[in-house]
């Protein structure tokens, strides 16, 4: 077995980020298995996505490191971005193209052999229900279509890993529940995903491991069950990062 084929999907050790003076992310160590589907939540302003994109390759860590299947993210870049698929929050897309045309240059970029494009593109436009925005601009998408069609470049070149942040977020249920059977299959296949989320529910339900992260740090980390502890995510979580307020509200906003 060679050493890439025996690494995790991604390791993350010691990775520091910061801001002028604030300290986004402060020395994060995280082993994502491969085959699994693992989910990063935290609260607003945790460092999820900041995490996400230096482990990715867009954004470069003051300190620490990123491996994909046993690949140095910044020693080795272009051969780590082959294995992995990035729906990225807030990164801009050609939205100038069509959806059709998006999916297919993206394809181009990876280097797809041209014969292979045109049905891997007409496969995603199908399983992302884009098929009636196929020859509209990105940039007269709604939210969800432009999640959707994002997505659709993510998985084009099906890399081994996909990073996925926020993927649901304005995604109508029908879509999602699509979306949801096409990545359990992939990672059935051997596939690994990583995905923040803020939805405890979909966490879950469809991971296999989580972390916890808050102010930088990893808090908790490991298989559903054993961050759990007992209790669902959600308590767990709240447990875990604190805040929660137990006032009713003020009186003024009561209607009894």
């Amino acid at each position: 077995m060679s050493e890439t084929a025996a690494a995790p999907a991604l390791e993350l050790s010691g990775l520091v980020k910061r801001f002028g003076e604030k300290v986004a992310v402060d020395g994060i160590d995280l082993v994502v298995p491969a085959g699994s589907f693992y989910g990063l939540v935290g609260p607003n302003g945790a460092g999820k996505t900041t995490t996400l994109s230096m482990a990715t390759g867009l954004l470069r860590p003051d300190a620490g490191g990123a491996r994909v299947h046993g690949i140095d993210v910044w020693r080795d870049p272009v051969a780590a971005k082959r294995t992995i698929g990035n729906l990225a929050d807030g990164v801009r897309l050609f939205d100038r193209l069509t959806g059709e045309q998006l999916i297919t240059y993206t394809a181009m970029m990876f280097g797809l052999p041209r014969p292979e494009i045109a049905e891997r593109v007409s496969d995603l436009l199908d399983l992302m229900d884009l098929r009636a925005a196929a020859g509209t601009i990105v940039a007269d998408y709604s939210a969800g279509m432009t999640k959707k069609v994002a997505l659709a470049c993510a998985l084009v070149h099906a890399p081994r890993l996909l990073v996925l942040d926020e993927p649901f977020e304005s995604v109508d249920p029908v879509s999602a529940a699509n979306i949801e059977d096409v990545l359990r299959s992939y990672t059935g296949s051997g596939g690994s995903v990583i995905v923040s989320s803020h939805s405890m529910d979909l966490v879950q339900r469809m991971c296999d491991h989580v972390a916890v992260i808050a102010a930088g740090r990893v808090l908790a980390a490991g298989s559903i069950d054993e961050v759990r502890a007992g209790e669902s995510l959600q308590d767990r979580f709240v447990s875990l990062v604190g805040g929660r307020h137990s006032s009713e509200g003020p009186q003024w906003l009561r209607q009894s």
